[in-house]
This record gives structure tokens, C-alpha cells and sequence, in this order.
């Protein structure tokens, strides 16, 4: 009778070892299951990533600008650093009451002023157009028209949150300021300029640009950027 109840007791513990190797082998296959699920969708986000980035080609800057910086007007001493967005209201709001100050500062010889336009906005628009737009000002400086389009962007400025203008609206808005509506137009329609806002855009991050406008005279940022204090900066600098 021993040894049957001995002989039972060890059949039912390989059964529950059994038991237990099968329960680790479906966690073991599960957990590889999952790890495979997130590095296929982790390759699967990353091609779509670089698919995006790299359809408009490689990253070229355009005139007067750099792969990181957008174009410079003037060639004053004191550099006056803007981010702006196209799509931004309050980065036109800027342009409406300290606008004229900076143009009169690159005229009076005291001032160069980057503009670099950036894409913090994207999502405030159904088509990207704070892409599409900062890369067709790309596109303008080539033309020697960028401060001509820049200021009849922000002129025609979409409301923030909608489709923003199209691509034709762009190019015929090119058109008005003086740009060849052909040249200007393919440049625009291939999307020529897209790497480099978004190049612009990183740097603009990594430099601790959080919001639009941002204004920097010598690399000092300005915390409230009034014609006055723009003025007072450069002067200073």
C-alpha cells in the first residue's frame, strides 16, 4: 500500500513539474512574441520616419542660409537671431508691431538678421504646413525674394488649425513678389526644402527655442521682444 501511494505521490509531482515546464515554455514563447511585435513595429515606425525625411531628398540649405540656420538679411555687425513659425499668430502679431524696427535696423547698416523658420506648429495644421511653408521661403531665398515672401506670408497667414494654404496658393503668392513661377513652383512642389526645416527645426530644440517668436540679439535671447528693446539691444551689442 506504500509503495502505490509512493508511486502516486511521484507520478502527480512530475506531472505538476511537467505542468510547470509547460507554463514557463508559454510564458517563454509569449514574452518572444511580444519582444518580436515591438521590434517589427519598432522598424516599422523607424522606416516610416526616414521615409518621410528622406523623400524630399538630401538635406541642402538654401541661399544665404545654412543646414541649420535660415536665410540672413543684411549685413550689419550685431546679429539678430528670429524663430518664427508661418502658422504662428503670434509670430505675426511680432511681425505687425516690431517688424518695421528690424527692417530699419538691416537698412540703417546696424543689423543681420536670420529668420529661422521652424515647424514647432505641424500639428496645428491638417497638411503640415508649417513644413511646407518654411521650406517654400527656402525655395524664395534661391530666388533672391525670401524678406518679399516672408512678409506676404505673414500678410495671407491661414488661421492656426487649418489646412494652411496650398502649395498653389504658395507659388502664386511667390509669383506676386517677383519669384519665376516655374522654377519657384517645382522647387516648392518637390518639397526640395523639407529636410533642412526639419534640420533647422532640431536645432533650433537643441538650442532651447521652446515657442514662437523667439528674438536673440547676440545670442542673448530678448524675454519681451518690443521694437524698443530689440533697439536697445542692438545698440548696446
Amino acid at each position: 500500500m506504500s509503495k502505490r501511494r509512493d508511486s502516486k505521490s511521484a507520478a502527480k509531482l512530475v506531472q505538476k513539474q511537467l505542468a510547470a515546464e509547460r507554463r514557463r515554455k508559454r510564458t517563454m514563447w509569449t514574452s518572444i512574441a511580444a519582444v518580436a511585435v515591438l521590434v517589427i513595429a519598432g522598424l516599422i515606425g523607424w522606416g516610416v520616419w526616414q521615409s518621410q525625411r528622406s523623400d524630399a531628398g538630401p538635406l541642402v540649405a538654401p541661399a544665404t542660409a545654412t543646414t541649420t540656420t535660415g536665410p540672413t538679411v543684411g549685413n550689419g555687425p550685431v546679429q539678430i537671431q528670429l524663430y518664427e513659425d508661418f502658422i504662428c499668430p503670434h509670430c505675426k502679431d511680432f511681425e505687425n508691431t516690431s517688424g518695421s524696427a528690424i527692417n530699419e535696423l538691416v537698412s540703417d547698416g546696424k543689423a543681420k538678421v536670420t529668420y529661422n523658420t521652424v515647424a514647432f506648429l505641424d500639428p496645428a495644421s491638417t497638411t503640415q504646413y508649417s513644413t511646407r511653408s518654411a521650406a517654400a521661403g527656402g525655395c524664395a531665398a534661391d530666388g533672391g525674394k525670401f524678406k518679399e515672401f516672408h512678409d506676404a506670408l505673414y500678410a495671407q497667414q491661414p488661421a492656426e488649425g487649418s489646412a494652411g494654404l496650398s502649395n498653389s496658393q504658395l507659388i502664386s503668392i511667390g509669383a506676386s513678389v517677383g519669384l519665376n513661377e516655374n522654377s519657384f513652383g517645382q522647387c516648392v512642389n518637390s518639397g526640395k526644402y523639407k529636410p533642412w526645416v526639419a534640420s533647422v527645426t532640431d536645432a533650433a530644440s537643441k538650442a532651447g527655442v521652446t515657442g514662437t517668436p523667439t528674438v536673440a540679439v547676440n545670442g542673448q535671447v530678448i524675454a519681451n521682444p518690443t521694437p524698443d528693446a530689440i533697439v536697445a539691444a542692438v545698440n548696446a551689442a
